[in-house]
């Protein structure tokens, strides 16, 4: 699961390298962006929130049934495929509106009738992700985690060979006016829904394996009701949640174009060492927190928290300091390619920088709310969410208000770095009112350690960078690789250098295993 887990976020992060080559970062990056994210939207307001923590549950208690829980898994198969089936068409029929208010065209910028069009490709969509996580939940509840960690690497193949096919097809885009018919347009959306579907049906032969059969079995079931009170709090969260991002996309859909899209790009490489690290830190520590939880032992359910803390701490506060001196190098290595332009590529860089302070926060969020869920609370995370919201819209018009139309991109990513500083810390006060005594001062002092060491890799990668300065070429492109890796080694050794100085007992582990490395060669 783990190297299926990091195929499928390299391999989802070259289709994306990949379109900024193709396409560039600007109107049509930008209209496919929103449009992508649309299915995403309207999936997790019909089912997949609650699919991710109520579903399995379910599913595993219906095996005590005398047939195995085979009637209670296909009445909840065909419930939500109707609904699915029902939610798509509605969508789909309804993508102009859906794109009007997820897009903001009062300065010009955006290019609604694009949108439009690629939404009309992109949302049958929902249905797809929604059998995928049905067919997951069922795979999950028996076990069975390999197939449905590996499916999405399949998905991301297929796109890769679209905007392959893409990049050969004759023609470009219209933009004005949009026309449904161009071959790249349609190359574009129908490949990339295909690459869903595929990733859906790819656990069929596993459902097999396991011996289920589906048909059709309609009613309702009465144990639904027991988790009809935790279903609406997710439902919530997630509604909230997409409130926020709804605003942001309209607030960089109003500024410069290519906003959108860089801000996908740039979130979507902030969130890669969480995807390696943190996920996997969560994916070892949820089972420990769930029985904790389950067994009332509070004692036990703190110590682990605070330990998952101070490890997301030390690991993450030092990348950031990477990303923070080398955001703008990134931007540039990566995506001033093809019918990307550096000024994009910089820009989609600086973005990167600003924002990284906001890597430990959004962790801790995570973390947070997998203890809340372990604890059946729904209730609480989605509250959380509601301050975060309300502290982010202001901030987002303020935003659109007082920058220039280029940097709307660089205060957006920042205010949703704070947004997680703020959604930490108030999970933190909440959980110490519901447990009592956190370890906080343990977890703090661990933490500003953590901000220290970075602090000073930091000052030392920008150092390095301005004695440098003259001795770099002149091209862009390889001025920024040679950045790169030179400040990126400094900033990374000197943080975890002074952490290692410091004596900072979280570090141990992965030292002791460096060094029986090193031992062994």
């Amino acid at each position: 699961m783990a190297l299926a887990t990091l195929v499928s976020r390299i391999t989802g992060f070259l289709w994306k390298l990949m379109l900024a080559v193709a396409v560039g970062l600007g109107a049509v990056n930008d209209s496919f962006t929103v449009a992508n994210t649309l299915p995403n939207i309207v999936f997790e307001m019909l089912l997949g929130g609650v699919l991710a923590s109520v579903v399995v549950p379910l599913l595993v208690r219906a095996q005590d049934d005398p047939d195995g829980g085979l009637a209670y898994t296909q009445r909840l198969l065909t419930v939500g495929m109707t609904l699915l089936a029902v939610g798509t068409i509605i969508a789909t029929a309804a993508a102009p509106f859906l794109t009007s208010v997820l897009v903001d065209n009062s300065t010009g910028q955006a290019n609604t009738e694009l949108v439009t069009a690629f939404a009309y490709l992109l949302l049958p969509e929902i249905f797809f992700y929604g059998l995928f996580a049905l067919l997951t939940a069922i795979l999950n509840a028996k076990h069975v985690f390999g197939p449905t960690a590996w499916a999405p690497v399949v998905n991301n193949l297929v796109v890769m060979v679209t905007i392959g096919i893409y990049a050969i097809v004759p023609g470009e885009i219209s933009l004005d006016p949009v026309r449904m018919g161009d071959v790249k347009l349609l190359v574009l959306g129908i490949g990339v829904t295909l690459g869903i579907v595929v990733q859906s049906f790819m656990l069929v032969p596993a459902l097999r394996r396991v011996g289920f059969k589906f048909r059709w079995n309609w009613g309702f079931d009465s144990r639904l009701k027991e988790f009809g009170g935790l279903a609406l709090w997710i439902l919530g969260y997630v509604a909230i949640s997409q409130i926020g991002y709804v605003i942001s996309t309209r607030v960089l859909t109003a500024g410069a174009p290519g906003g959108a899209a860089i801000y996908s790009y740039a979130w979507l490489l902030l969130q890669l060492p969480y995807g390696v690290i943190g996920v996997s830190l969560l994916t070892a520590i949820m089972p420990r927190l769930s029985r904790a939880a389950a067994d009332g032992d509070d004692r036990k359910l703190i110590t682990d928290l605070s330990y998952a803390s101070r490890l997301s701490a030390v690991i993450l506060v030092p990348i950031s300091a990477v990303l923070t001196v080398t955001g703008t190098s990134i931007g540039i290595v990566l995506f001033s390619h093809g019918a990307s332009d550096t000024a994009q590529a910089t820009r989609l860089g600086e973005s990167l920088a600003v924002s990284a302070f906001g890597l430990l926060p959004y962790a801790l969020v995570m973390l947070q709310l997998r203890v809340f869920y372990a604890m059946k609370d729904a209730r609480t995370p989605t509250l959380i969410m509601v301050v975060m919201t309300a502290v982010k819209v202001p901030l987002l018009y303020m935003c659109e208000a007082v920058l220039a139309p280029e940097h709307v991109v660089l205060g957006v990513m920042m205010i949703n770095s704070l947004s997680f500083v703020v959604g930490a810390v108030l999970g933190q006060v909440w959980l110490w009112l519901r447990l009592g005594h956190l370890r906080t001062k343990r977890v703090v002092g661990v933490t500003l350690f953590s901000v220290f060491a970075g602090g000073l890799g930091v000052a030392a990668g920008l150092g390095v960078a301005k004695l440098l300065g003259g001795l770099l070429p002149e091209a862009a492109t390889a001025r920024a690789l040679l950045s790169l890796f030179i400040q990126g080694t400094v900033a990374g050794v000197v943080s975890f250098g002074v952490l290692v100085a410091l004596k900072v007992d979280e570090l141990k582990p992965a030292t002791a295993k460096i060094t029986r490395l090193i031992r062994r060669r």
